[in-house]
């Protein structure tokens, strides 16, 4: 455990930030994890996709080749940081009141910390879990993992093959809710994307004349209707097993078409599942005109639509109603929905493993309202989840360190993590 924690610090020391647009550097940090896993002995390889991005992956065999084996995988990347805005170094990796502090504390060298401490154990103990364990450090997930999972499934598949499930970041954390149950979100459902494009075009002019063909107006207009429009409940397999079991710890009547009356019931946690229980369209760029006395002939603008799993055609559907005839709609970026079933083997022994170190956590399946690398690893076919244990304090907000100001991890949580994950690959 206590390396686990050291291990983090470390991380959180080596800069690895992800500006988007290919600018990103994951080689010193991925030489770091290579590291780590030489000095006891497991072997590794370094797989760079462009310059200074770099991928770490490393095979641990299991005693029985004759099971499909797991991915564990974490991201190296970490997204930018204003240290004017923190009350600690971003990049120190300090342990104050309690806390791990740094860029990547939550998301998510704390999982690759206990990934690399869970392994250089077994390997000084001469352990072999029950089947083979496929350890994957992708870079670039906060940018759309081009130069990372995508890049690897598509051009590198040999290594996945005999690996049929997987398990990542963002799921596994404990949340407390009224009455003080304590949950553990484990994630098996993410939103799909649709960011499109509105295009308006007009009659261009003098900014002195009438026109009734401006393409500022027809597209402000259109913006307003998506960026205003009230989006129905929808309830999806995932969104129903976990609102119903809110709503039976809550002493509250489980209403498919409108969960929102339970939201006050999970707290800071409320912050991204209310995005999960509709689909969402937001207006995000808008882009027109080059001097102030002329009407441009055309004006754009960008909206970033999510849809629920088996929602994706409601989505378009309905932002072409709102847009109106005279727009034109392209889309920008398409990523799936994911959604798996919350049962079987491997969800059997996440819940076994948290109930050996907290017999009254309640694991619970949720839909995450982002994405993750298991995205594009399900096009080979891999079942994923998000499982990245760790037991928080109830009154921690802990969706808003994701991205945020002073993110951080508590050191006891991390060493009740480490050890939930430990137990739970050994089991699985």
């Amino acid at each position: 455990m206590a390396e686990c924690i050291s291990i983090c610090q470390e991380m959180i020391r080596i800069p690895s930030v992800n500006y988007g647009e290919g600018k990103g550097d994951e080689r010193a940090i991925a030489d770091y994890v290579a590291a780590k896993l030489a000095e006891v002995g497991i072997e590794s390889e370094l797989i760079v996709t462009g310059e200074n991005r770099v991928n770490v992956v490393a095979k641990i065999e299991g005693v029985d080749q004759n099971r499909p084996g797991l991915v564990v995988h974490g991201h190296l990347d970490v997204v930018p940081v204003n240290a004017a805005d923190w009350s600690m170094d971003p990049f120190g990796g300090e342990i104050k009141d309690g806390y791990i502090w740094g860029r990547g504390a939550v998301d998510m060298k704390d999982m690759d910390a206990m990934i690399i401490a869970t392994v250089r154990a077994w390997k000084r103990a001469n352990y072999k879990p029950p089947r083979n364990i496929l350890l994957a450090f992708f870079g670039d997930e906060e940018a759309g993992s081009e130069y990372g999972s995508r890049y690897l499934v598509a051009n590198r598949p040999e290594l996945f093959k005999g690996y049929t499930e997987a398990i990542s970041e963002v799921g596994g954390f404990s949340v407390t809710i009224t009455g003080g149950h304590r949950l553990y979100f484990i994630e098996g459902a993410q939103k799909g994307i649709n960011w499109l494009q509105l295009k308006a075009t007009g009659d261009a002019g003098h900014g002195s004349f009438i026109n009734p063909k401006n393409a500022i107006t027809k597209l402000s207009a259109a913006v307003s209707r998506i960026g205003s429009y009230e989006w129905p409940q929808l309830e999806t397999k995932t969104g129903s097993k976990f609102w119903s079991k809110i709503a039976e710890l809550v002493g509250e009547k489980y209403d498919p078409t409108n969960v929102r009356p339970l939201l006050k019931h999970i707290g800071g946690a409320a912050r991204m599942m209310g995005a999960t229980i509709q689909n969402t369209s937001n207006p995000t760029m808008l882009e027109a005109g080059y001097k102030a006395n002329v009407i441009p002939q055309s004006a754009t603008a960008v909206v970033d639509g999510r849809f629920l799993p088996g929602f994706e055609d409601e989505l378009l559907d309905t932002v072409k109603k709102l847009a109106g005839e005279e727009i034109e709609i392209e889309v920008l970026v398409r990523d799936k929905a994911l959604e798996v079933e919350f049962e079987g083997p491997l969800v059997d022994a996440m819940k076994a493993a948290i109930a050996k170190y907290d017999p009254d956590g309640i694991p619970v399946p949720y839909l995450m309202s982002g994405g993750t690398d298991n995205k594009a690893l399900s096009d080979l076919g891999i079942i994923g989840y998000g499982f990245s244990p760790v037991k928080l304090p109830p009154e921690l907000d802990f969706f808003a360190l994701f991205h945020g100001v002073d993110e951080r991890i508590p050191v006891d949580g991390l060493k009740f993590g480490v050890q939930v994950l430990n137990e739970f690959l050994q089991n699985c």
